[in-house]
């Protein structure tokens, strides 16, 4: 568990559920993300799987609630020392810098106590709060993919591609 001036980075736990759909069961929190609005019942057990999966953090505010949740996975051989991150929030709390604030301490805790090289992160163009928040905690953009990802499909079951922008931070760049 880690600490910051408003918030509290935690593991999941199983009775988290009900917070999870909270925050998940919103068009616009899921709109960028390779799955779609969980149902109640599927946040039972996303809860439990996330209970037992160090790559998911928990956000949650000075009153305890569950706003969102970082992710933070290991990227490519060990021996890179990289690592991938991501984050979503309930569509009631962007804009309080809760997203920002914990990503800043997650590459803290990426850089000082995993020992990461690298750190990286791929969003949607179409997401500018998404791309601005990851310039705003320091990570350059270092590519712009055109068609790289696609998570949905037409009738006809071919590609729905979208661009995605790649960026980075590295143990040696400066922290804002």
């Amino acid at each position: 568990m880690t600490t910051t001036p408003r918030l509290t980075l935690r593991h999941f736990h199983p009775e988290d559920a009900e917070a999870i759909f909270a925050y998940l069961a919103h068009p616009a929190s899921v709109r960028f993300e390779p799955y779609g609005m969980p149902s109640r019942a599927d946040c039972d057990a996303i809860a439990a799987e996330r209970a037992n999966d160090d790559r998911f953090i928990a956000i949650c505010r000075e009153d305890g609630a569950l706003v969102g949740n970082v992710y933070l996975a290991p990227e490519g051989p060990p021996a890179w020392a990289t690592w991938q991150i991501g984050y979503v929030l309930g569509p009631e709390y962007w804009g309080h810098g809760y997203a920002s604030e914990a990503v800043r301490e997650v590459l803290r805790e990426a850089f000082e106590s995993l020992h990461a090289h690298r750190v990286i992160a791929r969003c949607n163009p179409v997401n500018v709060r998404s791309w601005r928040l990851l310039e705003r905690v320091g990570m350059r953009r270092e590519a712009h993919m055109l068609q790289a990802a696609s998570f949905a499909s037409h009738p006809d079951g071919t590609p729905i591609w979208h661009d995605s922008y790649h960026y980075a931070i590295l143990d040696s760049d400066p922290r804002p």
